[in-house]
């Protein structure tokens, strides 16, 4: 499923317009995107929780030359599947 196919399911199940629809998926994924740059963990239970993992500078290598470089520290957003949503999937 899509970000469009989502707000075509929101839009039938819940009886919005099209850009009511689009407007509730917009506000739900910026409001998860600034809590994730803020350095927030988002949890929605029984389903996941989506934080930012932090690593550290290292030195690494160049696969194509082989030389030598320093890798600068960096953080990534991370998902977490619920214990709830495993046992779905996996009925």
């Amino acid at each position: 499923m899509n970000k469009l196919e989502l707000i075509e399911t929101l839009r039938e199940d819940a009886g919005l317009t099209k850009p009511e629809a689009k407007a509730v998926i917009k506000t739900f994924f910026s409001t998860i995107t600034d809590a994730l740059i803020k350095g927030d963990r988002v949890e929605i239970r029984g389903l996941c929780s989506f934080y930012v993992k932090k690593y550290k500078a290292y030195a690494g290598r160049n696969p194509k030359t082989g030389k030598s470089t320093q890798v600068k520290p960096k953080k990534l957003p991370f998902f977490k599947c619920g214990k709830e949503l495993k046992e779905r999937v996996d009925y």
